[in-house]
Parts: C-alpha cells; sequence; structure tokens
C-alpha cells in the first residue's frame, strides 16, 4: 500500500496563496488516482479535487473550482494543490488519499494545516 506524507500548509492571508505537496512511497504511485480532502472543525470531510493515474483528467469541487489546481508528477511520486484565492472558509486540515483501482481512497497522509486569516 501507498504511504502519503503531506507538507506545505501554514498560516496565510485571505486573498493569499499555498501550494500543498503529497509525497508517496512506493513504486505503484503512478497507478493511483490521487484526491486532495479537508476537513474543517465540526464540519464533514470534503473531497476536493481528484487527478487521475497520468494526470489526464481532473475534477474539482465546486467551492475551489478555479481557485485550486491539482496536478501530479509521478517521476518524483507527488501530487499537489496549488491554492490561489485563499478565504477564510478555506481554513481546515488537508489531506492527501489514494484510490487504487477504483476501490475507493484506502491510504491517507496524515494531513497539513492550512490556516487563512482575514
Amino acid at each position: 500500500q501507498v504511504q502519503l506524507v503531506e507538507s506545505g500548509g501554514g498560516l496565510v492571508q485571505a486573498g493569499g496563496s499555498l501550494r500543498l505537496s503529497c509525497a508517496a512511497s512506493g513504486r505503484t504511485f503512478s497507478r493511483y488516482t490521487m484526491g486532495w480532502f479537508r476537513q474543517a472543525p465540526g464540519k464533514e470531510r470534503e473531497l476536493l479535487a481528484t487527478i487521475s493515474w497520468n494526470g489526464g483528467a481532473t475534477d474539482y469541487a465546486g467551492s475551489v473550482q478555479g481557485r485550486f489546481t491539482i496536478s501530479r508528477d509521478n517521476a518524483k511520486n507527488t501530487v499537489y494543490l496549488q491554492m490561489n484565492s485563499l478565504n477564510p472558509e478555506d481554513t481546515a486540515v488537508y489531506y492527501c488519499a489514494a484510490d487504487y483501482g477504483g476501490r475507493g481512497y484506502d491510504a491517507w497522509g496524515q494531513g497539513t494545516q492550512v490556516t487563512v486569516s482575514s
């Protein structure tokens, strides 16, 4: 099973940008569909963006469409989430996750905190 470690979170002012990274271990990273999720206090976990194994297909939640961009570099075993035009409602713990063969997201990182100040 792939193991995932997120990085890149932090404190940013409203209107700012951050880029999250998710480094994966294992030689089969390129076979996984990858997703970014977030969970704010008292709220359910939200799927933000997904990317297919070769990066050819991406999908976004309406709440981040046009502001966030998911990408991946299979040579580096890394998936990214570029986040622009951040607002305080984006404050949450952000997680990456891996889905092998459509079986569901069963590998998760530990999460990285993103805090957006007004």
